[in-house]
């Protein structure tokens, strides 16, 4: 399915933005509602539900937060993210200098916390049920961890020497938090400990001699301004303005060293975009310009490009239900890719006379043995 993804002449999502989309989420517990952040400070809420049950339908937006209500961002909105145990709550940040904690059904911020620099990513741990700490990206290189529970930002993660562009957890432990900085660094955190930073990734696994002119421990060689857990966590996928993806063996910190070959990477700010879930294999949707580049995440083949957009993509987001994708951009609107639907074959028809497709490359079997995984 996430193969045959094209843009669908028959979903349509409402075009409500007046200005670029900057980001995009989709409630996991039934994926059915997904906000949108835009670069005028509005949010939107979507149903994506087809309730009108007609093949073709528009993706109505049921409530937001426009220019007009009275606690609107000041400037862009860079994320939202869905409180992740259910629908009552959503969070924002933006380059008001604020995260705002909303309740869903009021439209009102149950809370808002200010930082003294432009934010660039929050996130909010998927998997968490020890801890209510959304982790913070700004303009410092300090981390800052906001705790749902008191209402204060208790916790500083301290290590960058840049501002800190993206944030996320792990999906698999709760206190992992991996962190991407300006100044070409990726560090692990173990937010338990005071120390806090467990490794910081380096693309030469250590074997850059110590009197190389390169700086130690970079993950990439510009602004890492993007990062994304495969979905088990057991790897981790940087993007950076080098023109390069990595990805990581999350628990030893290891690259390894697929080639995606380039990945071009403009953005200034963070980049926001998606992997695929419960698909075999795993795949990578990358805004790629006014495109998005679709890789197998283990073999690094590029599989396709989405082609639909009028302007810069800054975002993406999967939709695992029916494995549908989602893109915003800053021609103000938000595309639907849906998998096309394959014509049914005749039960009468024999399997003999069925002429044979060659296998798509990105279907083949790339298993490894369990050794290997460590």
């Amino acid at each position: 399915r996430v193969l045959s993804l094209e843009l669908n002449k028959d979903r349509h999502v409402e075009r409500m933005h007046r200005s670029g989309v900057n980001t995009l989420d989709i409630e996991p517990v039934e994926g059915r509602y997904m906000l949108s952040g835009g670069s005028d400070g509005v949010i939107i809420l979507y149903d994506l539900e087809n309730l009108s049950k007609t093949p073709s339908y528009t993706c109505k937006a049921v409530c937001s937060v426009g220019r007009s209500h009275p606690h609107v961002h000041a400037f862009s909105v860079e994320t939202v993210q869905w409180y992740p145990h259910d629908t009552g709550m959503f969070t924002s940040s933006s380059f008001d200098k604020t995260l705002k904690i909303w309740d869903t059904n009021t439209l009102q911020p149950a809370d808002v916390f200010h930082f003294e620099g432009t934010v660039y990513s929050h996130h909010m741990s998927p998997v968490a049920t020890m801890h209510c700490l959304i982790a913070v990206g700004t303009k410092s290189p300090k981390v800052q961890l906001c705790d749902l529970k008191s209402g204060s930002c208790s916790h500083i993660l301290q290590g960058h020497k840049q501002e800190v562009l993206a944030v996320s957890w792990s999906p698999r432990h709760e206190y992992i938090l991996a962190t991407a900085s300006a100044d070409s660094r990726v560090k692990l955190w173990d937010v338990r400990r005071s120390s806090g930073c467990l490794s910081t990734l380096d693309q030469h696994n250590g074997e850059k001699s110590k009197g190389s002119s390169e700086a130690a421990n970079t993950a990439h060689n510009g602004r890492v301004n993007g990062l994304c857990y495969t979905n088990d966590g057991l790897h981790l996928l940087t993007i950076g303005t080098d023109d390069r993806m990595r990805l990581w063996n999350s628990s030893t910190g290891e690259n390894t060293l697929v080639n995606y070959g380039k990945v071009c990477n403009a953005s200034r700010k963070g980049l926001k975009f998606a992997v695929s879930c419960g698909c075999n294999p795993e795949f990578a949707f990358i805004p790629y310009g006014s495109s998005i580049a679709i890789y197998t995440i283990f073999t690094g083949e590029l599989v396709t490009m989405l082609q639909g957009h009028y302007s810069t993509v800054n975002c993406c987001v999967f939709q695992p239900n029916f494995q549908e994708l989602y893109s915003g951009s800053k021609d103000c609107n938000i595309l639907a890719w849906i998998p096309a639907l394959r014509e049914s074959i005749p039960d009468d028809a024999s399997e003999t006379s069925l002429p044979q497709q060659p296998l798509n490359p990105a279907y083949e079997d790339v298993w490894s043995t369990s050794d290997d995984e460590g």
